[in-house]
């Protein structure tokens, strides 16, 4: 029987049928690809083109690993977009120097009101998100927000333009505990093809960034990459699969999640260069948690919501709830500070922008709060884990 996650109607017939015990799922034969040693083989098995029979199989097995190692526990986390100023020519973001949009870089008393919004909301993990701009997002400003915020929010992540080691251990001094840094595309033609300007140009730094960040000191670290870029969604997963098995092996202490977002309309008008259907989605979540079982996996507000509802049984342990990609856009803080900027110059902006507020990075597609993520969750019988980090577990230590 396939699983077919098309629509949440197929979902539904699917999650019923398996309630009363009436799914049968067939077993899978990956050979020698089990072998010692064999992990990446192991991998790219699995992400072999699937029949129906055979990608209910894998969702199966795929949940039963997610609740052997995880539980039922979904982490949810918000994002919360500090600065939308960029430096770097990125074809495939909302926030490129090349785009005409409203910028806007939140002061302290903002990015205060902005958490303690979320904090309302029940959000206790949030991830701190910023353009690269060295004249508007210093790591002194980053260290400054962090210190900030750690009074009123237990767990701070952040996700920022590549450091040197010193520049990530002040963040973790300041009080942050984790970080993310996608490399975007695993494809060097690629990444050279779309990234045309700007310090992101490097990918060597960039695909280096996360174990500089684990020599800082992170103890939760987050890798991902953007499908769509690249013509071969397979490559780009193997690739991805390499680089977080090398970063388990080498940074051993950390904790890692993995991301699989899949591009979003946002300013630019950039169109994606392949798809990732739904059902290759599921495949690629699959894969993921068969091979690296005790790896946390992101689902972003980048799906639709029937998606999110569908999938979130099958390998997902950590999901966005109620976000925003624009700085302000949960309170609207910072309005007297929009301008408009062309190629990185400053000009004269309309009424009519100003008024729309700052532009986000991309358009978020499940626009649901927090809490009725939670209350989904809990009619799967999952939990909604919203705070899983405290300070004081070092200072007891």
């Amino acid at each position: 029987m396939a699983i077919e996650i098309r629509d949440s109607a197929a979902f539904t017939r699917v999650r019923s049928r398996r309630i009363f015990g009436f799914l049968t799922l067939p077993a899978i034969d990956l050979g020698n690809s089990l072998a010692p040693n064999s992990l990446i083989p192991r991998f790219a098995a699995l992400l072999a083109p699937a029949s129906g029979e055979r990608l209910a199989s894998l969702a199966r097995l795929s949940e039963q690993t997610t609740r052997k190692h995880f539980g039922r526990a979904i982490r949810l986390f918000a994002p919360l977009y500090l600065s939308n100023e960029c430096i770097n020519s990125c074809a495939y973001c909302g926030f490129s120097r090349e785009n005409a949009i409203v910028r806007l870089t939140l002061g302290l008393d903002s990015v205060l009101k902005e958490a303690r919004h979320l904090a309302a909301s029940g959000h206790r993990n949030i991830l701190l998100v910023a353009g690269e701009h060295p004249k508007h997002v210093s790591s002194g400003y980053l260290e400054q927000c962090i210190r900030a915020l750690r009074s009123e929010i237990p767990g701070i992540s952040v996700e920022v333009a590549p450091m040197e080691t010193e520049g990530y251990a002040a963040l973790v001094g300041a009080g942050a505990e984790g970080l993310v840094v996608y490399q975007e595309t695993y494809d060097r033609a690629t990444y050279a093809l779309l990234h045309t300007a700007g310090p992101k140009r490097d990918y060597d730094w960039r695909l280096a960034a996360p174990e500089r960040a684990y020599e800082g000191g992170f103890r939760r670290i987050g890798i991902g990459a953007l499908f769509g870029l690249q013509p071969d969604w397979r490559a780009e997963a193997r690739a991805l699969a390499a680089h977080l098995d090398r970063l388990l092996k080498s940074c051993w202490r950390a904790q890692f999640t993995v991301s699989l977002p899949r591009i979003r309309p946002c300013s630019g008008g950039f169109q994606p260069r392949s798809q990732l259907s739904n059902n290759e989605f599921l495949q690629l979540v699959c894969a993921f948690r068969l091979t690296f079982p005790q790896v946390s996996i992101v689902l972003s507000t980048r799906e639709e919501a029937a998606f999110r509802d569908a999938i979130v049984p099958y390998g997902i342990t950590a999901m966005s709830a109620g976000s925003h990609t624009e700085p302000g856009g949960y309170t609207g803080e910072g309005s007297d500070s929009l301008h408009l900027t062309v190629r990185g110059n400053a000009v004269v902006a309309t009424a009519e922008q100003i008024e729309s507020g700052a532009t986000s990075q991309f358009d978020i597609a499940d626009r649901r709060s927090p809490a009725e993520i939670a209350a989904m969750l809990a009619s799967h019988r999952l939990e909604a884990v919203w705070k899983d980090w405290d300070a004081a577990i070092l200072s007891a230590t």
